[in-house]
């Protein structure tokens, strides 16, 4: 039976639905308004389990009134809304992947994503024109493949996907696979685990939620990144939550909310941490600075800084205690009387360097104030300020900067948080467009995801030639992205390929006991500092900890050992398979290729060495494997 309230909501929901829908039938805005349509679905699909069966009531009927009012919707000849048939007889607006028309890339014919992807690579390419730089030639198909699976599902791929896809013959196979690791079964939890690794670590970093009495309950914050990205949880939404979430940090307790984790983390001092992470994570400005000082190099000022901390100061964490253990904490909103003891203005204060004592009351960056009472039934502040971060245009630029950076391992800006007139970007109208398209395209971050993927930049080698030697960031330059740039696996890329180069992710346990593993074993790498930015480091980047761990470390002595179930004994005892053979599999295993001629050729002595012993020859031949630029390098 569905209760009053039920259909109080659900009526209201699909009234805007029908609306929604024949406006953007009539109207030239088609594609933002589709795409509030897809967010309202996503939202009704997980309200409730009486939304879900209204869900498939409904959208016949729906459906039957939208595609009435296009019938009869006076569909415009040409401008910013026409349309056409192209070769295949299929309609393609000019404006259906953003209301902004796409610079020459519109004339591309195909999808709305292939535009968007041309308009990306003629971009780029006129930056290696104006700066004379020649591209490396393409990646090749092994190449690719380790790539694009280290990027989305956090891995290298198996012998057997990489042989497969490289075997494959079809001119859109690229296209295939990755929408298969976007959207398919087979591959959603492993993308939900790598974006939720991703994403702890921006958020509260390798050690939150580790140390000991900490407020922050890592697997909460875990299961619900998990949940947001199984489902493709729009971005801004995700922000909304993240800024103003109320709620218990544990699982299992009641009004559990694991969103609530991230400003545990950040919930001290007066929330001076909140303040400098919301606006570094999600607006790309470090005010961390301006806490005692104006900002050197931007328009940021002390005021700035204490404006945006006033929205998180009505926020409070209550402790629930076994003891001296902290069991529980709910993260909750209380009324703010104000550092001036006076709710009804609740002001802060803070202190100049010449010791003068200045007042605050919330005021978003681009100047937006709110009412500055610190009742929170008449003024939620976090709420507010929520909102403000959810329509400013920093918001998507800032994620598309970002996810620029973990795709091509530099963004438009270094570093990719660190945004302004201070710090110009590589390439401005490039970002503006991503930003625009991100946002119309209802902050989907698979869509722009597979944008970055299938571009020309992405696909190419990352060996250098005589004509784009000059790209090279390390010196300092701007990125031009004429090759692919080498980079170091994450730890957790790492991790998880060592896991698939030695087959034992088919005996790990449940997800939640191969998590708590590998969090075990990536503490060996991480350092807080304490601060009031809650820093760390990480001593994972060719030190010596991390070559030790690569020469005799537990996962290593797990890939190599000759243990029943390992993939050395099974290679070892099929008889099927030549020496040859065996060699040329731990190649493709764990380098994603063939090996060549000499490396071939050098194996085969090694096995001759050791006198016809199999077991010894592939541990001593897959030991120095692993422990190459090759395996260890995303490239």
């Amino acid at each position: 039976m569905l209760a009053d309230g039920d259909f109080l909501s659900i009526s209201t929901d699909v009234s805007t639905f029908i609306i929604s829908g024949a406006l953007c039938t009539m109207s030239d805005d088609k594609l933002p308004s589709f795409q509030h349509l897809r967010k309202w679905a996503w939202r009704m699909w997980h309200r409730s389990p009486t939304s879900r069966r209204c869900f498939f009531l409904v959208i016949p009927a729906v459906l039957i009134a939208v595609f009435c009012l296009a019938a009869d919707s006076p569909w415009q000849a040409h401008g910013a809304g026409s349309s056409s048939a192209n070769a295949g007889g299929n309609v393609v607006t000019s404006n259906e992947a953003s209301q902004t028309p796409l610079p020459q890339a519109s004339q591309t014919k195909g999808s709305s994503d292939q535009r968007i992807i041309a308009y990306i690579n003629e971009h780029i390419r006129q930056g290696w024109k104006d700066f004379e730089l020649e591209p490396s030639r393409p990646a090749t198909d092994g190449e690719w493949i380790r790539r694009v699976y280290l990027d989305l599902i956090g891995r290298i791929p198996t012998a057997e996907e990489t042989k497969k896809f490289t075997a494959d013959k079809a001119s859109d196979k690229r296209e295939q696979l990755v929408d298969a690791l976007l959207y398919s079964d087979e591959y959603i939890e492993e993308y939900a685990r790598n974006w939720t690794n991703i994403w702890t670590n921006i958020l509260i970093g390798r050690t939150g939620g580790t140390q000991q009495g900490t407020l922050v309950d890592r697997e909460g914050l875990q299961q619900y990144l998990r949940s947001s990205f199984l489902y493709n949880k729009p971005y801004d939404d995700m922000v909304v939550e993240l800024v103003s979430a109320r709620g218990v940090n544990k699982p299992g307790e009641e009004n559990y909310n694991g969103a609530v984790n991230f400003l545990l983390d950040n919930v001290e001092e007066n929330a001076t941490p909140a303040t400098a992470k919301v606006s570094k994570i999600f607006l790309g400005t470090q005010v961390q600075c301006t806490q005692c000082h104006n900002h050197p190099f931007n328009d940021w000022n002390q005021a700035s800084f204490w404006e945006m901390n006033a929205f998180f100061r009505q926020m409070r964490p209550l402790r629930t205690r076994d003891g001296r253990d902290i069991v529980s904490v709910e993260l909750t909103d209380e009324d703010f009387p104000g550092e001036n003891n006076d709710p009804s203005e609740a002001a802060i204060y803070y202190e100049l360097r010449n010791g003068l004592l200045k007042i605050a009351f919330p005021k978003f960056i681009d100047g937006t104030t709110i009412d500055p009472q610190g009742y929170v039934d008449r003024v939620n502040r976090r709420q507010e300020l929520a909102r403000m971060i959810s329509t400013t245009p920093q918001l998507s630029q800032t994620i598309a900067n970002r996810m620029w950076g973990h795709f091509f391992g530099y963004g438009f800006t270094k570093p990719v948080d660190d945004m302004g007139p201070h710090n110009r970007p590589s390439h401005p109208e490039l970002l503006d467009r991503l930003a625009q398209d991100f946002a119309d395209y209802g902050y989907n971050l698979k869509q722009l995801m597979k944008w970055y993927v299938l571009s020309e930049p992405y696909s190419l080698s990352s060996s250098m030639v005589n004509g784009n030697k000059a790209d090279d960031p390390t010196l300092g330059v701007k990125p031009m992205f004429s090759h692919f740039y080498m980079r170091q696996m994450s730890a957790e890329q790492l991790y998880e390929s060592l896991i698939v180069a030695t087959e034992a992710d088919k005996s790990l346990g449940s997800y939640e006991q191969r998590e708590q593993q590998k969090t075990r074993w990536l503490q060996q790498f991480s350092v807080a500092f304490g601060t009031d930015e809650n820093d760390e480091a990480t001593t994972f980047n060719g030190s010596i900890p991390q070559t030790l761990m690569m020469w005799n470390g537990d996962l290593i002595a797990q890939a190599i050992g000759n243990n029943s179930g390992s993939l050395l004994s099974q290679l070892a005892a099929n008889s099927r398979m030549s020496d040859q053979q065996k060699i040329e599999h731990l190649y493709w295993t764990s380098l994603s290729r063939r090996p060549t001629r000499n490396e071939l050729g050098l194996a085969q002595q090694l096995w001759q060495i050791h006198s016809g012993d199999s077991v010894t020859a592939m541990q001593d031949i897959y030991w120095a494997m692993l422990n190459t630029n090759e395996f260890i390098l995303q490239h």
